[in-house]
């Protein structure tokens, strides 16, 4: 759908007349039956104004096409302004171009994620230049008349009023502006000629319209890659229920018409592979050439799901196929074959950032689709606004004049497959009573831990295996760290713990990134997701007197969204609120106590609550140094050798050594501090096989950190992975470094492996260092910081830097 369609020359007419915006609005209320807000009328003023002083020069055509709010099919968004014509082949070309009126930019470290002023906030968004792509990939994707009838798409960004190009242009997110070049405020030549590049003749062949009258199917390659992707990855490989869902699926998504709607729910309680069958149909369904997309309520499992499925962290275009559940509020009906909902039960009511979109998510999902399909847990509804229940999914199909199917996913796959755990875990928190009162016999590993470093040093040393070990924890601790980053959000003073929240950094993938076990995770980031080991704080909001567990909503922080509402209705209706927010904590912990597959270890911060869990397990019957296969493999080979105390990764052979393919060397960090700029060749060292969550690269090598001095980050002892000689600044990284004056704390040694904090001044025009302090991070006392004046600096050397705790 086209707001505003016109020639160059029309469309020039219109702004120097000041009549653009008010053409814009009108024609917005025409196409969509209501108006917009003041401050997008705004941007169509400003905005307008600076892309007619583009186009001004005089060799790109007047009859060249201009579309503006262009609204992609299938979704909600809108293409800000696209310009058409054929270049100099005569290639039909449609320039996308994503206009921006920001003027200050911020960097995170987060892939395609920068952080502006929107929304009347500081707020995370995508990058221009990412926005740009993503839109051009979405209608390469699904787009059958550009596919057939070769339209050339060439995406950028224009930022009219951003001067500073240290951040947009930052090499961090060179990617994506490869793929879509960012124009600034100074940058008006250049995009004229980027311009006049693909735009030579003008649109005599209503490209615009063609694209939006094109049929509406996925590519061919789209489905390649997803396949390809699919293949070989024994995360998704479906088994038992889980192909019969998939199958029913299947045969649904064929039957189903705009007159003959399917709904189909599927129970399945935490570890039932309930993601397993819908990335499985998200797939498959894309082979056969069916519009279907994935959808979840929080961004954790749709992020992680397709990084999994990518094996990277970086977006790409399969990124278009997984959806919020608040993007179908004003698509047209049955305008999908078929949505796949996973985590159902988090579904709310309205959609949008003021949540003042729509009616409801469960409404709009089964309106704009032939066939839709919710797995669901009711058990993990876990915030005021969760209402995904099976009476409420039932009672919108019936309106809808759909056919309701149900299924369920009974077989266990988390927990060491055991059901007998999650009907204890029920049991003792009250959720529903059960018979399992004992974990007796349950090949399961739970314990509960006397103290929160104890669990988190217990937490660090299972991680090393396969990165697969993480913290987590009630919400009942303010964010703290968002506005102040040197302060930890949660803090044992007694105990010497202090840790940050995990949602600044990472946000959703933080479950993935190796670097982040140093970190907590919440509800908001690990719900639908698993590891092996979970380890879990639980707050004041849930205690235990005289053997019955009681809830407390005004526990939790006042920055948690999830029971907002509870002290409206409190007024209300005590009774109603209390028994809802009991749900709510009961079923958060829940869900935490599950994310592990292999074992959950729990600290309470109240010590009769603590006692309680203690007892209740005291049947549980488990080596404390009990072994997995991979794990004894891993120890058996870090035994190969006693030159390398406490190693669990495989020492390779001389003859499997592919330098950097599939190894990197190990070494030991006295006799490696004068090897790093030495050229590196196999048979000078050993060589060690990484983890499958880390892919060797050039300048990487392996080697132990001894000392407490770094303990918060690296446990004393740990096999770490370093990336030699790193250019680039080291503010606020983790390095190893040597200088003649350091001895170290711990070794006696002269490097170190410290925090490394530089402050510079100008000197002309160059700059130098003032002061270089490398700082421990630790829980312990005693060690000092390491501080070098101007003169002394310059001989400091920086051997490598951090990336992973590994072995």
């Amino acid at each position: 759908m086209i707001v505003y369609s016109a020639t160059k020359a029309e469309f020039n007419n219109d702004v120097n007349t000041n009549v653009i915006a008010d053409k814009i609005l009108e024609r917005f209320k025409d196409k969509f039956g209501h108006s917009t807000s003041k401050t997008e009328i705004r941007s169509w003023e400003n905005s307008m104004l600076f892309i007619n002083n583009i186009l001004a020069d005089k060799a790109i055509p007047g009859n060249a096409g201009v579309s503006i709010e262009y609204r992609i099919p299938l979704t909600s968004n809108r293409i800000d302004f696209i310009l058409t014509g054929k270049d100099h082949k005569k290639v039909d070309t449609a320039i996308i171009v994503e206009l921006k009126q920001w003027s200050d930019v911020k960097r995170t470290s987060k892939d395609a994620i920068v952080e502006t002023f929107i929304g009347g906030a500081e707020r995370e968004t995508s990058h221009p230049s990412y926005q740009a792509w993503s839109y051009a990939a979405l209608l390469q994707d699904f787009n059958e008349t550009v596919r057939d009838e070769k339209i050339s798409l060439k995406p950028c960004a224009y930022l009219h009023n951003c001067d500073a190009g240290d951040v947009i242009n930052h090499s961090f997110y060179l990617p994506h502006i490869k793929k879509a070049p960012a124009f600034l405020k100074n940058d008006t030549r250049r995009l004229q000629s980027f311009i006049k590049q693909y735009v030579k003749y003008g649109d005599t062949s209503n490209i615009m319209y063609r694209i939006d009258h094109g049929k509406i199917k996925p590519s061919k390659n789209l489905a390649d890659t997803l396949l390809s992707l699919l293949q070989g990855n024994t995360e998704f490989v479906m088994i038992d229920e889980q192909k019969l869902v998939f199958e029913t699926v299947l045969a649904l998504a064929e039957a189903s018409t705009p007159d003959d709607k399917h709904v189909l729910i599927v129970e399945g309680g935490p570890g039932t592979g309930k993601s397993v069958v819908a990335i499985n149909l998200l797939v498959e369904l894309t082979r056969q050439e069916k519009l279907v997309q994935y959808i979840t309520k929080n961004a954790a499992p749709r992020q992680v799901y397709a990084a999994k499925l990518k094996g990277t962290y970086t977006k790409s275009h399969i990124d278009n196929l997984f959806k919020g559940s608040g993007s179908y509020h004003s698509s047209e009906p049955s305008s999908f074959d078929v949505l796949v909902v996973d985590e159902a039960h988090r579904l709310n009511a309205k959609s949008g950032m003021y949540q003042n979109l729509g009616e409801n998510q469960i409404k709009e999902i089964i309106n704009a689709s032939k066939h839709s399909v919710f797995f669901i847990d009711e058990d993990q509804r876990v915030t005021w606004k969760d209402i995904g229940e099976k009476q409420e999914i039932k009672a919108w199909a019936r309106q809808a004049n759909a056919n309701v199917h149900e299924l369920v996913l009974a077989s266990q796959f988390r927990c060491n497959g055991s059901d007998g755990y999650l009907a204890w875990l029920d049991n003792v928190l009250d959720v529903k009573q059960t018979a399992n009162e004992t974990l007796a016999g349950i090949d399961f590993d739970f314990r509960v831990f006397d103290s929160p470093s104890d669990l988190r040093d217990t937490i660090l040393i299972k991680n090393r295996i396969n990165n697969k070990a993480r913290l987590v924890a009630g919400y009942c601790w303010d964010w703290v760290s968002i506005k102040q980053p040197e302060k930890d959000d949660i803090v044992f003073d007694e105990f010497n713990f202090s840790m940050k929240w995990n949602l600044k950094t990472d946000g959703s993938l933080w479950i993935m990134k190796p670097e982040t076990v140093n970190e907590i995770g919440c509800i908001h980031t690990c719900q639908g997701l698993e590891v092996d080991y979970v380890g879990v704080i639980i707050g004041k909001d849930l205690i235990v007197r005289d053997g019955k567990i009681i809830t407390d909503a005004a526990q939790r922080s006042k920055m948690d969204s999830s029971v907002k509402g509870y002290k409206k209705l409190l007024k209300e209706s005590p009774k109603a609120a209390k028994q809802r927010a009991d749900l709510i904590i009961k079923n958060t912990y829940r869900t935490l106590m599950t994310r592990g597959q292999k074992g959950c270890y729990i600290y309470c911060t109240d010590p009769e609550t603590n006692t309680y869990f203690s007892e209740m397990a005291k049947a549980v019957i488990y080596e404390e140094e009990k072994l997995s296969h991979v794990e004894k493999t891993q120890v058996k080979a870090g035994a190969q050798s006693e030159q390398y105390p406490g190693l669990t990764l495989r020492l390779l052979k001389p003859e499997e050594v592919k330098p950097y393919e599939n190894a990197v060397p190990i070494y030991d960090l006295e006799i490696a501090a004068g090897q790093f700029s030495e050229e590196q060749q196999a048979g000078n060292f050993d060589w060690v096989e990484l983890p499958d969550s880390f892919r060797p690269q050039q300048g990487h090598f392996v080697t132990r950190v001894v000392g407490e001095s770094m303990n918060r980050r690296i446990p004393n002892g740990a096999w770490c992975l370093f990336k030699a000689n790193p250019g680039g600044t080291r503010n606020n990284k983790i390095v190893i470094v040597q200088h003649q004056d350091i001895q170290d704390q711990d070794t006696g040694a002269s490097f170190t492996v410290k925090k490394y904090c530089s402050e510079k001044v100008s000197d002309g025009d160059d700059w130098r260092h003032s002061k270089i302090v490398l700082r421990p991070d630790t829980y312990k006392e005693g060690y000092d910081d390491l501080v070098f004046d101007d003169e002394s600096a310059g001989e400091l050397s920086v051997i490598g830097e951090f990336v992973a705790v590994i072995g």
